[in-house]
């Protein structure tokens, strides 16, 4: 026993990547249910190929928009002062490393900061010119791609004042995310062997030879009523004056009162439903009071909060396809629930993620910070938590849930099971509620199960990412009975091309070309069920914060039953139950009846296969 588990010690897990060649299957735009469709390795590498490219020039337009935006804010509050335009521009620089250079056109002034980068055709030289041309008649410009004498991809940007008097800024920005995002997506969808480099000998398994244990679940909400906890509606005899309102106000602690003719919504910060009832009943004179019922199918008439976040409206096609917008009326996540990214690490000063993170822990290198020295690590940290509504970049999924990044994985996007083990022990002991791990392997490693069921058995929810081989080939740690395994969905609710499948998934989440933080404060486009796995932990999060009596498997179950049911009717074996509903979820798990109530078949049957 001693030795196996020393062996299995040494088994690498990447992120996003499991390490063994696919079994080819993909799903044709406009089908509605999966078919497996055989074809040749040639074709899923045109597939992944096309994924690769959309990432690519998804990450420059990213760019583009946020460097704009900032320009943008630097002439609209200092327009006018060469001076504060000067210093905004040098503080904006220092931020952002990636621009080389800004030349400033203000009223009588021309301001350069910053060194052109030399190449063979003087490119900086030419395409700044022409932006300055295109500043001077009140248009936008930005140039092709192009190399620098070292090797580096830079374009350039003109964007004019808003005044329309020839004024503006030329930006020249340094594109070599671009390259970072292709390496990092030939590795992550398994284009090129992973990881290339390092300090690993990578070899292919046998198949492990197990029972199946994926719980079998259909059921959903259809008996169920559902209301809002902290509601009433009152249909009054007699509609009630101000003073009267007031006075409810006061009495009941209400915060939102709505009206629809002599019927109101009265919505309370510190009385439960029961007893908003009850109050009504003894103290007015009414036809009616009941709870407020939520109605589950009908979701595009609900309250939305849409994000002012610069890249949300245009690219974050994610949240609202998983019902964020409507989840976030119920609730935004709470500080004192911890989601910890095992992972490359994360950039903590990014400043979409100011005041979101923890300390965390660099199992990796001891005594070091946990910064990411890959990309992915800021990239799944920013999914989970990137500051919401402040007018800057991209939207987390939570709003206030703390991220504690533990880097288990080094500079080659590769780790040990032993770095793994460790990592989900520290974020245990640390008072992580939620774990996310994209990454994984096909091999079943004792000692990682080890720190897993010590996860579990401490009410931890464990997601994991299926991996990108397009096979359904059990991989770990996902396959793990007390894991939630997530499959990455498209923009058209397909399953993405590359995401792996099989009995054990649990539920599916958006995972094709996903806009997110970046090392360099900059923003990303990445695809990959690495992607679609933090959708999932922040929404675990989210339940655990409305309510925190949960259990961890009562988590998980609620983001079962409230799934979106995709392709084949009830659980598939590509997207399990379907894709993440956040509205729902959070609205079941609101009005959860306790452990073993509310759905005792599904948990009885996971925790039995649990305890075999």
């Amino acid at each position: 026993m001693r030795k196996s588990r020393w062996t299995a010690a040494f088994i690498v897990l990447a992120a996003a990547a499991l390490l063994i060649p696919a079994t080819p299957f993909f799903l044709k735009n406009g089908e509605s249910s999966p078919k497996t469709v055989q074809f040749s390795a040639n074709k899923e590498q045109k597939l992944k190929l096309a994924a690769l490219q959309n990432d690519m020039d998804a990450t420059a337009t990213l760019m583009s928009l946020e460097c704009a935006k900032d320009f943008r804010n630097i002439m609209a509050a200092d327009g006018d002062s060469p001076v504060k335009a000067t210093a905004e521009i040098k503080a904006l620089m220092k931020e952002h490393p990636h621009l080389a250079h800004i030349r400033w056109i203000g009223p009588g002034k021309d301001v350069q900061i910053g060194k052109l980068p030399k190449s063979q055709k003087e490119d900086a030289q030419m395409y700044s010119a022409e932006a300055a041309k295109k500043i001077a008649k009140g248009a936008n410009y930005e140039s092709k791609p192009f190399e620098s004498a070292d090797g580096s991809r830079y374009i350039v940007l003109g964007v004019p004042d808003q005044t329309g008097s020839g004024h503006g800024i030329v930006g020249v920005m340094k594109q070599d995310i671009v390259k970072q995002v292709e390496m990092h997506q030939k590795r992550n969808l398994r284009l090129i062997p992973y990881p290339a480099e390092g300090n690993y000998r990578i070899e292919s398994v046998k198949p492990n030879s197990t029972v199946d244990t994926t719980v079998k679940t259909g059921e959903d909400n259809g008996n169920a009523s559902h209301y809002h906890v902290k509601d009433a509606v009152v249909h009054f005899t007699t509609p009630p004056s101000e003073e009267q309102l007031s006075r409810i106000k006061a009495d009941v602690g209400a915060s939102v009162i709505q009206q629809l003719g002599d019927t109101y919504v009265f919505r309370s910060d510190k009385v439960e439903a029961d007893k908003l009832i009850q109050y009504f009943q003894n103290n007015w004179k009414i036809k009616y009071t009941e709870p407020h019922y939520l109605y589950l199918t009908n979701d595009e008439h609900a309250a939305k909060i849409v994000p002012n976040d610069a890249l949300y409206s245009q690219y974050q096609w994610n949240l609202p396809s998983i019902a964020a917008e409507e989840g976030w009326t119920l609730s935004k996540g709470d500080e004192g629930v911890i989601i910890a990214v095992l992972d490359t690490g994360v950039q903590s000063s990014h400043p979409d993620l100011q005041g979101r993170l923890l300390a965390g822990k660099n199992i990796v290198n001891t005594g070091k910070t946990p910064d990411d020295d890959v990309g992915h690590g800021t990239h799944v940290a920013g999914i989970i938590g990137a500051a919401v509504n402040n007018g800057e970049g991209v939207a987390g999924v939570s709003w206030f849930n703390k991220i504690m990044p533990v880097k288990v994985l080094d500079s080659s996007g590769a780790g040990s099971t032993y770095s793994v083990a460790q990592g989900i022990i520290w974020a245990v002991d640390n008072g992580a509620k939620v774990i996310n791990m994209s990454l994984g392997n096909y091999a079943k490693a004792d000692f990682l199960h080890d720190a897993i069921k010590y996860a579990y058995e401490r009410d931890v929810v464990l997601i994991a990412a299926s991996g990108n081989d397009n096979t359904d080939r059990p991989g770990y740690p996902a396959a793990y009975p007390e894991v939630f395994a997530v499959a990455a969905t498209s923009s058209n609710d397909q399953k993405a091309s590359f995401s792996n499948y099989g009995d054990y998934i649990d539920v599916a989440a958006p995972g094709d070309s996903i806009a997110s933080t970046y090392p360099g404060s900059q923003y990303a486009a990445l695809s990959g069920t690495s992607m679609a796995s933090p959708h999932v932990a922040a929404l675990a999060g989210l339940i655990r914060s409305i309510n925190p009596d949960l259990s961890n498997e009562e988590v998980m179950e609620i983001m079962r039953v409230s799934a979106r049911d995709l392709g084949q009717a009830g659980k598939d074996n590509y997207f399990g139950h379907g894709e993440i509903d956040i509205d729902k979820a959070l609205k079941a798990a609101a009005n959860y009846g306790g452990a073993l109530q509310t759905y005792p078949q599904q948990v009885k049957r996971k925790l039995e296969r649990l305890g075999s």
